[in-house]
């Protein structure tokens, strides 16, 4: 096996990549924001939704990495504050959401590729298609973090390219004119619920760029900084993409159905469409590459602390890249890849949530027992105004949750599965002492 000093690691300017792509990889996905808030409200929870659940996550998570940048990011942080136990609750449950999230974009790589070729989303194509998706990017990761960040660099000039050409088409053709009036009124608490879930979505996962901190360059600083860039590109694409789309006079329930790619040939024609399509592909490639290489560093070192088996943690003799945990958790994906989406969106935002907060409650409970730990990066911020942050994203996870629940269509069951999904954590617990009952006197807590 490599040394960490031998190594090689991921420079900034590839991290920045990782991260776009791991929390967001271009807009899509955001299609039907449009057709669950309206003309008048889209924007609005756009632009206030990551106020409230992006910012105080990103902060969290800055402080944490910088006090401890280690493999298995957040699974360390929560082992180190809370015990191994609620440890082994975060890295079960982002493990779980991440075979759902992973699931999310195999499907949407053969919505754009059917762009070209309809026959593509037709009998058993997709299922094809998303296991050639699948096991490419297994490959790619087995392969090291430096390919996974080379590949995300290159992607992501092929995802922003097009945006490109169609915001500067759409403003040359005077597209964009003004800003529709903003407001929740006569708005739906359950359209506002899926709103919210759509753009929640499409804005998690900062945490997860941190698993394989020790193979970044100066991660204190690089993670500071490729944060803050990732974010702001972040949010100008989707206000943007959201705009322009509003003002294009295309259908909502038709960009529901057919995505980005019609804004594309309603601005510019279908050229631009298919170029907006290439797009999704390439965000669909990497968005999937760069959330494998964070999820697959996680099992291997809950396998390091014996809870999970210890093949997890084999890595490659050459890359150095933890392949059995890779292969596994492409194994699982495989088989979920069928997924309807928007039950998949609410699942995964739920389940993903709950493993957020235990960082938030990490970062009081270190900042209470550890005051005076270094941190390079601090919020400045008290125990108590760190605990009146914290509100904002709580009250966003709780109005989703409630809305996705009062929702018409099958919302509420996926929001009851992604219930079911956390209670699994406890099980798994439960049976890890059960093999190990030497443990109970607390060596595993």
């Amino acid at each position: 096996m490599p040394s960490s000093t031998t190594l090689k690691k991921i420079r900034p300017l590839q991290l920045v990549a990782v991260i776009f792509f791991t929390v967001s990889g271009g807009p899509y996905g955001l299609e039907p924001l449009i057709s669950y808030a309206g003309q008048h409200a889209a924007i609005l929870i756009l632009l206030i939704t990551p106020l409230l659940w992006d910012v105080p996550a990103i902060f969290t998570v800055l402080e944490l990495n910088s006090m401890m940048p280690v493999t298995g990011g957040y699974y360390q942080w929560v082992k180190h504050a809370l015990g191994k136990r609620w440890g082994f609750y975060e890295g079960w449950w982002t493990w779980m959401y991440t075979f759902i999230d992973l699931a999310i974009y195999p499907a949407l790589f053969v919505i754009y590729a059917s762009f070209f070729f309809p026959w593509l989303g037709t009998g058993h194509y997709p299922l094809a298609l998303s296991l050639a998706f699948i096991w490419a990017s297994a490959l790619l990761n087995i392969l090291g973090i430096v390919p996974v960040g080379r590949t995300a660099l290159f992607l992501g000039v092929i995802v922003l390219i097009p945006f490109i050409i169609l915001f500067t088409l759409a403003f040359y053709h005077h597209a964009v004119t003004t800003i529709p009036s903003q407001s929740l009124h006569k708005l739906p608490f359950w359209s506002v619920g899926m709103a919210l879930y759509t753009v929640m979505w499409n804005c998690l996962g900062w945490d997860n760029v941190t698993t394989y901190a020790e193979e970044v360059e100066k991660p204190v600083k690089s993670y500071l900084y490729g944060t803050f860039i990732a974010f702001a590109l972040v949010i100008v694409l989707y206000f943007l993409i959201i705009l322009i789309s509003q003002q294009s006079g295309i259908d909502p329930k038709a960009l529901k159905e057919h995505f980005f790619p019609a804004v594309g040939v309603a601005i510019g024609g279908r050229w631009l469409g298919a170029l907006v399509a290439m797009a999704g592909m390439a965000s669909s490639f990497g968005i999937y590459a760069a959330v494998l290489l964070s999820v697959s560093r996680v099992p291997k070192v809950m396998a390091d602390d014996d809870l999970l088996p210890k093949r997890l943690n084999r890595v490659h003799s050459k890359f150095g890249s933890p392949y059995v945990s890779i292969v596994l958790c492409s194994m699982v994906v495989s088989f979920m890849a069928l997924w309807p989406l928007p039950e998949l969106f609410i699942i995964d935002v739920t389940v993903y949530g709950a493993g957020l907060s235990l960082e938030y409650i990490s970062l009081i409970k270190l900042r209470k027992v550890s005051p005076d730990a270094h941190r390079p990066f601090k919020i400045t911020l008290g125990i108590t105004g760190l605990c009146l942050m914290l509100v904002l994203p709580f009250t966003v996870y709780f109005v989703a949750l409630v809305g996705a629940c009062m929702s018409p269509d099958q919302s509420f069951w996926a929001a009851v599965f992604a219930l079911f999904v956390l209670a699994t954590a406890e099980l798994a617990w439960q049976l890890i002492l059960w093999k190990k009952p030497h443990h109970k006197k607390g060596r595993l807590y």
